[in-house]
Protein backbone atom coordinates (compact mmCIF):
# COMPACT_ATOMS: atom_id res chain seq x y z
CA UNK A 1 0.00 0.00 0.00
CA UNK A 2 0.99 3.07 -0.56
CA UNK A 3 0.59 6.87 1.16
CA UNK A 4 -1.69 9.11 -0.85
CA UNK A 5 -2.63 12.49 0.46
CA UNK A 6 -4.75 14.02 -2.24
CA UNK A 7 -8.05 11.04 -2.75
CA UNK A 8 -9.57 10.58 -6.12
CA UNK A 9 -13.45 11.76 -6.19
CA UNK A 10 -14.58 7.78 -6.47
CA UNK A 11 -12.86 7.81 -2.77
CA UNK A 12 -15.45 10.25 -1.30
CA UNK A 13 -18.45 8.80 -3.21
CA UNK A 14 -17.81 5.22 -2.35
CA UNK A 15 -16.97 6.01 1.43
CA UNK A 16 -20.20 8.45 1.56
CA UNK A 17 -21.77 5.60 0.07
CA UNK A 18 -20.45 3.42 3.47
CA UNK A 19 -22.60 5.35 5.56
CA UNK A 20 -25.57 5.71 3.36
CA UNK A 21 -25.60 1.65 3.57
CA UNK A 22 -25.39 1.37 6.94
CA UNK A 23 -27.94 4.58 7.93
CA UNK A 24 -30.24 2.69 5.70
CA UNK A 25 -31.00 0.42 8.29
CA UNK A 26 -29.46 1.76 11.63
CA UNK A 27 -31.87 5.09 10.88
CA UNK A 28 -34.85 2.70 10.37
CA UNK A 29 -34.23 0.88 13.57
CA UNK A 30 -34.09 3.95 15.39
CA UNK A 31 -37.42 5.65 14.07
CA UNK A 32 -39.24 2.85 14.19
CA UNK A 33 -38.01 -0.35 16.02
CA UNK A 34 -39.86 0.86 19.55
CA UNK A 35 -43.23 1.58 17.94
CA UNK A 36 -43.07 -1.60 16.08
CA UNK A 37 -42.64 -3.31 19.30
CA UNK A 38 -44.88 -1.04 21.28
CA UNK A 39 -47.80 -1.03 18.39
CA UNK A 40 -47.77 -4.39 16.45
CA UNK A 41 -46.34 -6.75 19.05
CA UNK A 42 -47.43 -5.19 22.11
CA UNK A 43 -44.13 -5.49 24.21
CA UNK A 44 -44.61 -3.63 27.22
CA UNK A 45 -42.19 -0.77 27.76
CA UNK A 46 -40.26 -2.23 30.97
CA UNK A 47 -39.68 -4.80 28.77
CA UNK A 48 -38.40 -3.02 25.79
CA UNK A 49 -35.84 -1.48 28.68
CA UNK A 50 -34.70 -4.72 29.87
CA UNK A 51 -33.81 -5.72 26.62
CA UNK A 52 -32.00 -2.29 25.40
CA UNK A 53 -29.55 -2.91 28.58
CA UNK A 54 -29.25 -6.74 27.82
CA UNK A 55 -27.96 -5.82 24.41
CA UNK A 56 -25.66 -3.46 25.33
CA UNK A 57 -24.40 -5.35 27.90
CA UNK A 58 -23.29 -7.71 25.00
CA UNK A 59 -22.13 -4.88 23.14
CA UNK A 60 -19.73 -4.29 25.76
CA UNK A 61 -17.91 -7.61 24.99
CA UNK A 62 -18.49 -8.21 21.29
CA UNK A 63 -17.31 -4.40 19.89
CA UNK A 64 -14.39 -4.80 21.75
CA UNK A 65 -13.54 -7.83 20.61
CA UNK A 66 -14.56 -7.07 16.77
CA UNK A 67 -11.82 -4.39 16.75
CA UNK A 68 -9.13 -6.66 18.50
CA UNK A 69 -10.02 -8.85 16.16
CA UNK A 70 -9.13 -6.82 13.30
CA UNK A 71 -6.42 -5.31 14.64
CA UNK A 72 -4.67 -8.89 15.07
CA UNK A 73 -5.32 -9.49 11.30
CA UNK A 74 -2.60 -9.29 8.51
CA UNK A 75 -3.87 -6.97 5.53
CA UNK A 76 -5.42 -8.91 2.51
CA UNK A 77 -4.94 -8.01 -1.02
CA UNK A 78 -7.87 -5.30 -0.53
CA UNK A 79 -6.85 -4.13 3.01
CA UNK A 80 -7.25 -4.19 6.03
CA UNK A 81 -10.79 -3.08 6.86
CA UNK A 82 -12.49 -2.91 3.49
CA UNK A 83 -13.23 -6.85 2.90
CA UNK A 84 -14.88 -6.91 6.59
CA UNK A 85 -17.86 -4.48 5.22
CA UNK A 86 -18.52 -6.22 2.14
CA UNK A 87 -18.32 -9.77 3.69
CA UNK A 88 -20.83 -9.01 6.18
CA UNK A 89 -23.37 -6.49 4.68
CA UNK A 90 -25.88 -9.23 3.69
CA UNK A 91 -25.89 -11.25 7.17
CA UNK A 92 -26.95 -6.95 8.18
CA UNK A 93 -29.20 -6.89 6.00
CA UNK A 94 -30.81 -10.45 6.48
CA UNK A 95 -30.43 -9.77 10.11
CA UNK A 96 -32.35 -6.50 9.58
CA UNK A 97 -35.24 -7.94 7.70
CA UNK A 98 -35.81 -10.26 11.12
CA UNK A 99 -36.19 -7.82 13.66
CA UNK A 100 -39.15 -5.73 11.77
CA UNK A 101 -40.74 -9.47 10.87
CA UNK A 102 -43.62 -10.56 12.82
CA UNK A 103 -44.38 -14.21 13.17
CA UNK A 104 -47.89 -14.67 13.48
CA UNK A 105 -49.71 -16.60 15.91
CA UNK A 106 -46.92 -16.06 19.10
CA UNK A 107 -47.95 -15.15 22.78
CA UNK A 108 -46.26 -11.69 24.11
CA UNK A 109 -43.59 -13.72 25.70
CA UNK A 110 -42.94 -15.16 22.25
CA UNK A 111 -42.60 -12.25 20.71
CA UNK A 112 -40.27 -10.81 23.34
CA UNK A 113 -38.06 -13.44 23.12
CA UNK A 114 -37.95 -13.20 19.31
CA UNK A 115 -36.89 -9.28 19.78
CA UNK A 116 -34.42 -10.39 21.79
CA UNK A 117 -32.35 -13.02 19.34
CA UNK A 118 -33.20 -10.58 16.52
CA UNK A 119 -32.31 -7.44 17.73
CA UNK A 120 -29.00 -8.42 19.18
CA UNK A 121 -28.33 -10.07 16.44
CA UNK A 122 -28.84 -7.44 13.95
CA UNK A 123 -26.21 -5.24 16.78
CA UNK A 124 -24.03 -8.07 15.96
CA UNK A 125 -23.83 -7.69 12.46
CA UNK A 126 -23.67 -4.02 12.17
CA UNK A 127 -20.93 -4.06 14.87
CA UNK A 128 -18.83 -6.20 12.10
CA UNK A 129 -19.43 -3.71 9.31
CA UNK A 130 -19.38 -0.47 11.08
CA UNK A 131 -16.21 -1.01 12.53
CA UNK A 132 -14.29 -1.66 9.95
CA UNK A 133 -15.91 1.21 7.62
CA UNK A 134 -15.15 3.41 10.82
CA UNK A 135 -11.72 2.90 10.94
CA UNK A 136 -11.12 3.43 7.01
CA UNK A 137 -10.67 7.37 7.37
CA UNK A 138 -7.54 6.84 9.13
CA UNK A 139 -5.85 4.19 6.21
CA UNK A 140 -7.30 6.48 3.51
CA UNK A 141 -5.07 9.32 4.01
CA UNK A 142 -2.90 11.31 6.49
CA UNK A 143 -3.65 14.87 5.33
CA UNK A 144 -6.03 16.40 8.02
CA UNK A 145 -8.01 18.56 5.30
CA UNK A 146 -8.68 15.42 3.89
CA UNK A 147 -10.27 13.42 6.70
CA UNK A 148 -11.96 16.45 7.59
CA UNK A 149 -13.86 16.45 4.21
CA UNK A 150 -13.76 12.54 4.43
CA UNK A 151 -15.97 13.40 7.65
CA UNK A 152 -18.27 15.74 6.08
CA UNK A 153 -18.51 13.06 3.10
CA UNK A 154 -19.67 10.60 5.64
CA UNK A 155 -22.05 12.95 6.89
CA UNK A 156 -23.70 13.08 3.30
CA UNK A 157 -24.13 9.88 2.88
CA UNK A 158 -25.80 9.42 6.17
CA UNK A 159 -28.52 12.35 5.25
CA UNK A 160 -28.96 10.58 2.32
CA UNK A 161 -29.19 7.41 3.87
CA UNK A 162 -31.75 9.04 6.38
CA UNK A 163 -33.45 10.58 3.85
CA UNK A 164 -34.63 7.39 2.58
CA UNK A 165 -35.79 5.48 6.16
CA UNK A 166 -36.88 8.36 7.94
CA UNK A 167 -38.59 11.06 5.23
CA UNK A 168 -39.44 8.65 2.31
CA UNK A 169 -40.41 5.55 4.81
CA UNK A 170 -42.94 7.12 6.72
CA UNK A 171 -44.74 8.45 4.21
CA UNK A 172 -46.09 4.64 3.03
CA UNK A 173 -46.16 3.13 6.37
CA UNK A 174 -49.46 4.29 8.11
CA UNK A 175 -52.70 3.34 7.16
CA UNK A 176 -56.00 5.12 8.40
CA UNK A 177 -58.90 3.16 10.71
CA UNK A 178 -62.38 4.15 11.28
CA UNK A 179 -63.03 7.42 13.04
CA UNK A 180 -59.84 8.75 11.25
CA UNK A 181 -57.07 7.65 13.83
CA UNK A 182 -53.45 6.74 11.82
CA UNK A 183 -51.80 3.10 12.75
CA UNK A 184 -48.66 1.98 11.88
CA UNK A 185 -49.13 -1.12 9.38
CA UNK A 186 -47.17 -3.95 9.59
CA UNK A 187 -47.52 -5.27 5.72
CA UNK A 188 -46.39 -1.66 4.58
CA UNK A 189 -43.71 -1.27 7.31
CA UNK A 190 -42.15 -4.71 6.13
CA UNK A 191 -42.39 -4.08 2.41
CA UNK A 192 -40.38 -0.90 2.96
CA UNK A 193 -37.87 -2.97 5.26
CA UNK A 194 -37.25 -5.67 2.38
CA UNK A 195 -36.60 -2.72 -0.42
CA UNK A 196 -34.05 -1.02 2.10
CA UNK A 197 -32.26 -4.19 2.99
CA UNK A 198 -31.90 -5.04 -1.22
CA UNK A 199 -30.85 -1.53 -1.38
CA UNK A 200 -27.97 -1.13 1.63
CA UNK A 201 -26.20 -4.22 0.01
CA UNK A 202 -25.97 -3.02 -3.63
CA UNK A 203 -24.80 0.18 -2.00
CA UNK A 204 -22.07 -1.39 0.73
CA UNK A 205 -21.34 -2.96 -2.73
CA UNK A 206 -20.64 0.11 -4.27
CA UNK A 207 -18.55 1.31 -1.37
CA UNK A 208 -16.53 -2.00 -1.96
CA UNK A 209 -15.78 -1.29 -5.55
CA UNK A 210 -15.07 2.53 -4.72
CA UNK A 211 -12.61 3.06 -2.22
CA UNK A 212 -9.06 2.16 -1.16
CA UNK A 213 -6.33 1.58 1.75
CA UNK A 214 -3.17 4.01 0.74
CA UNK A 215 -2.15 3.96 4.74
CA UNK A 216 0.26 1.45 5.52
CA UNK A 217 0.30 0.04 9.83
CA UNK A 218 2.90 0.79 11.83
CA UNK A 219 5.83 -0.89 11.05
CA UNK A 220 6.73 -3.65 13.81
CA UNK A 221 3.32 -2.92 15.72
CA UNK A 222 2.26 -6.18 17.55
CA UNK A 223 -1.11 -7.11 18.78
CA UNK A 224 -1.88 -6.26 21.94
CA UNK A 225 -4.15 -7.62 24.82
CA UNK A 226 -7.39 -5.33 24.11
CA UNK A 227 -7.58 -4.93 28.51
CA UNK A 228 -3.89 -3.20 27.68
CA UNK A 229 -5.07 -0.79 24.92
CA UNK A 230 -8.15 -0.15 26.87
CA UNK A 231 -6.72 1.11 29.46
CA UNK A 232 -4.36 3.17 27.43
CA UNK A 233 -7.21 4.54 25.89
CA UNK A 234 -8.90 5.86 29.13
CA UNK A 235 -6.07 7.75 30.02
CA UNK A 236 -6.26 9.49 26.71
CA UNK A 237 -8.44 12.69 27.49
CA UNK A 238 -9.54 13.45 24.23
CA UNK A 239 -11.04 10.35 23.25
CA UNK A 240 -12.78 9.78 26.64
CA UNK A 241 -14.58 13.19 26.23
CA UNK A 242 -15.28 12.41 22.77
CA UNK A 243 -16.81 8.98 23.33
CA UNK A 244 -19.22 10.82 25.92
CA UNK A 245 -19.53 13.72 23.58
CA UNK A 246 -20.62 11.77 20.99
CA UNK A 247 -22.47 9.11 22.64
CA UNK A 248 -24.86 12.27 23.93
CA UNK A 249 -25.21 13.66 20.18
CA UNK A 250 -26.70 9.86 18.79
CA UNK A 251 -28.37 10.06 22.23
CA UNK A 252 -29.95 12.91 21.33
CA UNK A 253 -30.74 12.25 17.85
CA UNK A 254 -32.35 8.72 18.10
CA UNK A 255 -34.30 9.54 20.83
CA UNK A 256 -36.00 12.82 19.16
CA UNK A 257 -36.48 10.43 16.07
CA UNK A 258 -38.11 7.89 17.96
CA UNK A 259 -40.24 10.34 20.53
CA UNK A 260 -40.76 13.10 17.60
CA UNK A 261 -42.64 9.58 16.08
CA UNK A 262 -44.90 9.55 19.03
CA UNK A 263 -45.31 13.38 19.58
CA UNK A 264 -46.74 14.24 15.49
CA UNK A 265 -48.86 10.83 15.60
CA UNK A 266 -50.61 11.72 18.69
CA UNK A 267 -50.00 15.42 20.01
CA UNK A 268 -50.12 17.01 16.84
CA UNK A 269 -52.24 14.51 15.00
CA UNK A 270 -50.38 14.52 11.87
CA UNK A 271 -47.99 11.61 11.61
CA UNK A 272 -47.63 12.71 7.98
CA UNK A 273 -45.13 15.72 8.93
CA UNK A 274 -42.82 13.40 10.91
CA UNK A 275 -41.15 12.76 7.45
CA UNK A 276 -39.86 16.46 7.94
CA UNK A 277 -38.30 16.35 10.95
CA UNK A 278 -35.34 14.63 8.74
CA UNK A 279 -35.48 17.54 6.60
CA UNK A 280 -35.26 20.00 9.69
CA UNK A 281 -32.52 17.83 10.65
CA UNK A 282 -30.44 17.79 7.31
CA UNK A 283 -31.08 20.88 5.40
CA UNK A 284 -29.15 22.82 7.85
CA UNK A 285 -26.02 20.25 7.04
CA UNK A 286 -26.86 20.33 3.38
CA UNK A 287 -26.42 24.21 3.49
CA UNK A 288 -23.05 24.63 5.83
CA UNK A 289 -21.73 21.92 4.47
CA UNK A 290 -19.36 23.68 2.07
CA UNK A 291 -18.12 26.63 4.45
CA UNK A 292 -17.26 23.61 7.14
CA UNK A 293 -14.02 23.35 6.23
CA UNK A 294 -13.10 27.20 6.33
CA UNK A 295 -15.02 27.56 9.49
CA UNK A 296 -12.64 24.63 10.92
CA UNK A 297 -9.26 26.05 9.43
CA UNK A 298 -10.29 29.23 11.18
CA UNK A 299 -11.79 28.36 14.48
CA UNK A 300 -11.25 24.49 15.12
CA UNK A 301 -13.20 21.73 15.19
CA UNK A 302 -13.56 21.70 19.00
CA UNK A 303 -14.63 25.67 18.83
CA UNK A 304 -17.28 25.29 16.17
CA UNK A 305 -19.01 22.14 17.50
CA UNK A 306 -18.96 23.37 21.56
CA UNK A 307 -20.76 26.53 19.82
CA UNK A 308 -23.31 24.32 17.69
CA UNK A 309 -24.10 22.65 20.79
CA UNK A 310 -24.75 25.33 22.56
CA UNK A 311 -26.91 26.27 20.04
CA UNK A 312 -29.21 23.66 20.50
CA UNK A 313 -29.17 23.08 23.50
CA UNK A 314 -30.95 26.51 23.51
CA UNK A 315 -33.73 25.79 21.18
CA UNK A 316 -35.21 22.57 22.96
CA UNK A 317 -35.09 25.08 25.79
CA UNK A 318 -37.13 27.53 24.08
CA UNK A 319 -39.56 24.63 22.74
CA UNK A 320 -40.17 23.38 26.46
CA UNK A 321 -41.69 27.22 27.51
CA UNK A 322 -43.10 28.10 24.51
CA UNK A 323 -45.20 24.58 24.67
CA UNK A 324 -46.46 25.17 20.79
CA UNK A 325 -49.19 23.70 18.83
CA UNK A 326 -48.29 24.77 15.66
CA UNK A 327 -46.33 21.47 14.36
CA UNK A 328 -44.43 24.20 11.55
CA UNK A 329 -43.40 26.83 14.43
CA UNK A 330 -42.01 23.27 16.55
CA UNK A 331 -40.36 22.69 13.24
CA UNK A 332 -39.14 25.75 12.68
CA UNK A 333 -36.95 25.89 16.06
CA UNK A 334 -36.03 22.61 15.70
CA UNK A 335 -34.45 23.40 12.42
CA UNK A 336 -32.56 25.83 14.06
CA UNK A 337 -31.18 23.39 16.46
CA UNK A 338 -30.20 21.52 13.56
CA UNK A 339 -27.88 24.34 12.21
CA UNK A 340 -25.94 23.86 15.60
CA UNK A 341 -25.45 20.08 15.80
CA UNK A 342 -24.93 19.73 11.99
CA UNK A 343 -20.98 20.75 12.96
CA UNK A 344 -20.20 18.42 15.26
CA UNK A 345 -22.24 15.84 13.12
CA UNK A 346 -20.41 16.62 10.26
CA UNK A 347 -16.89 16.88 11.97
CA UNK A 348 -17.21 13.97 14.65
CA UNK A 349 -15.28 11.40 12.28
CA UNK A 350 -12.22 13.71 11.65
CA UNK A 351 -11.98 13.87 15.62
CA UNK A 352 -12.28 10.40 15.51
CA UNK A 353 -8.57 10.24 13.77
CA UNK A 354 -7.56 13.41 15.90
CA UNK A 355 -7.61 11.21 18.93
CA UNK A 356 -6.09 8.25 17.17
CA UNK A 357 -3.16 10.15 16.03
CA UNK A 358 -2.92 11.21 20.15
CA UNK A 359 -2.99 7.66 21.07
CA UNK A 360 -0.20 7.11 18.95
CA UNK A 361 1.62 10.12 20.18
CA UNK A 362 1.39 8.63 24.15
CA UNK A 363 2.22 5.31 22.88
CA UNK A 364 3.32 5.09 19.62
CA UNK A 365 0.66 2.56 18.50
CA UNK A 366 -2.10 3.24 16.23
CA UNK A 367 -4.77 0.63 17.19
CA UNK A 368 -7.59 1.63 14.61
CA UNK A 369 -9.64 -1.13 14.77
CA UNK A 370 -9.87 -1.23 18.94
CA UNK A 371 -10.18 2.45 19.07
CA UNK A 372 -12.89 2.52 17.06
CA UNK A 373 -14.69 -0.54 18.57
CA UNK A 374 -14.36 1.44 21.91
CA UNK A 375 -15.72 4.43 20.87
CA UNK A 376 -18.40 2.79 18.56
CA UNK A 377 -19.49 0.89 21.82
CA UNK A 378 -19.86 4.25 23.21
CA UNK A 379 -22.35 5.57 20.49
CA UNK A 380 -24.42 2.16 21.24
CA UNK A 381 -24.66 3.49 24.45
CA UNK A 382 -26.18 6.03 22.82
CA UNK A 383 -28.23 4.29 21.10
CA UNK A 384 -29.76 2.13 24.20
CA UNK A 385 -29.54 5.70 26.20
CA UNK A 386 -32.22 7.00 23.56
CA UNK A 387 -34.23 3.52 23.83
CA UNK A 388 -34.22 3.61 27.34
CA UNK A 389 -35.17 6.65 27.74
CA UNK A 390 -37.84 7.03 25.36
CA UNK A 391 -39.28 3.86 27.21
CA UNK A 392 -39.13 5.58 30.44
CA UNK A 393 -40.48 8.62 29.46
CA UNK A 394 -43.24 7.10 27.36
CA UNK A 395 -44.04 5.35 30.91
CA UNK A 396 -43.90 8.01 33.13
CA UNK A 397 -46.45 10.03 31.01
CA UNK A 398 -48.63 7.25 30.80
CA UNK A 399 -48.23 5.97 27.68
CA UNK A 400 -50.80 3.02 26.99
CA UNK A 401 -48.89 0.87 24.55
CA UNK A 402 -52.38 -1.42 24.45
CA UNK A 403 -54.26 1.95 23.32
CA UNK A 404 -51.01 2.49 21.01
CA UNK A 405 -53.04 2.33 17.38
CA UNK A 406 -55.72 4.54 18.64
CA UNK A 407 -55.65 7.44 20.77
CA UNK A 408 -54.11 8.81 23.81
CA UNK A 409 -55.13 10.55 26.55
CA UNK A 410 -54.87 14.46 26.43
CA UNK A 411 -52.63 14.50 29.57
CA UNK A 412 -51.04 11.80 28.25
CA UNK A 413 -50.30 14.01 24.77
CA UNK A 414 -49.09 17.24 26.66
CA UNK A 415 -46.80 14.81 28.35
CA UNK A 416 -45.43 13.42 25.35
CA UNK A 417 -44.81 17.38 24.23
CA UNK A 418 -42.72 18.08 27.14
CA UNK A 419 -40.19 14.81 27.30
CA UNK A 420 -40.09 15.69 23.56
CA UNK A 421 -38.21 18.72 24.25
CA UNK A 422 -37.02 18.39 27.85
CA UNK A 423 -34.82 15.58 27.63
CA UNK A 424 -32.99 16.86 24.30
CA UNK A 425 -32.39 20.02 26.21
CA UNK A 426 -30.60 18.42 29.07
CA UNK A 427 -28.43 16.12 26.61
CA UNK A 428 -26.99 18.66 24.26
CA UNK A 429 -26.42 20.67 27.65
CA UNK A 430 -24.02 17.78 29.20
CA UNK A 431 -22.61 17.39 25.57
CA UNK A 432 -21.71 21.87 25.19
CA UNK A 433 -19.80 21.28 28.55
CA UNK A 434 -18.07 18.37 27.51
CA UNK A 435 -16.80 19.90 24.36
CA UNK A 436 -16.01 23.00 26.02
CA UNK A 437 -13.94 21.95 28.91
CA UNK A 438 -13.43 18.21 28.58
CA UNK A 439 -11.92 17.90 25.02
CA UNK A 440 -8.51 19.46 24.79
CA UNK A 441 -7.72 19.39 21.25
CA UNK A 442 -7.83 22.97 20.18
CA UNK A 443 -6.29 24.00 16.79
CA UNK A 444 -3.07 25.03 18.15
CA UNK A 445 -2.87 21.42 20.34
CA UNK A 446 -3.26 19.74 16.95
CA UNK A 447 -0.63 21.73 14.95
CA UNK A 448 1.54 20.76 17.56
CA UNK A 449 0.79 16.97 17.85
CA UNK A 450 0.96 16.56 14.21
CA UNK A 451 4.10 18.25 13.91
CA UNK A 452 5.01 15.98 16.54
CA UNK A 453 4.47 12.84 14.31
CA UNK A 454 6.04 14.03 11.80
CA UNK A 455 9.10 13.95 14.01
CA UNK A 456 8.13 10.81 15.19
CA UNK A 457 7.71 9.34 11.18
CA UNK A 458 11.16 10.51 10.45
Amino acid sequence: MKQENRLPVRNYVGYAMGDMAGVLTFGTIGSFLQMFYTDILHISLGSITVLMMVARIWDAVNDPMCGALIDSRKPTKFGRFRPYVWYFSIPLALAFIATFYKVPGLTEKGYLTYAYITYILYGMMYTAVNIPYGSMASVMTTDQAERSTLSVIRSLGAGIGTALSQMVLPLFVYSTVAGGAKILDQSKLFRGVLMLAALSVVVYYLFFRLTREYVAPVKGQKSENFLKTFGKLLKNRPFVALCLASMLLIAGSMYTQTVFNYLFKNYFEKPGLFALVTVATYLPMLLLMPFVGRLVRRFSKKGICALGSLAATLAFLVLFFIRTGNAMLFLGVVVFSGFGLCFFTLEVWAMVTDVIDYHEKLHHRRDEGTTYACFSFFRKLGQTLAGIGASLALAAVGYNTAQGNITQTRAVNEGIYSIATLVPFVMYLCMFLLLQFGYPLTKKALDQLHAELGEQHG
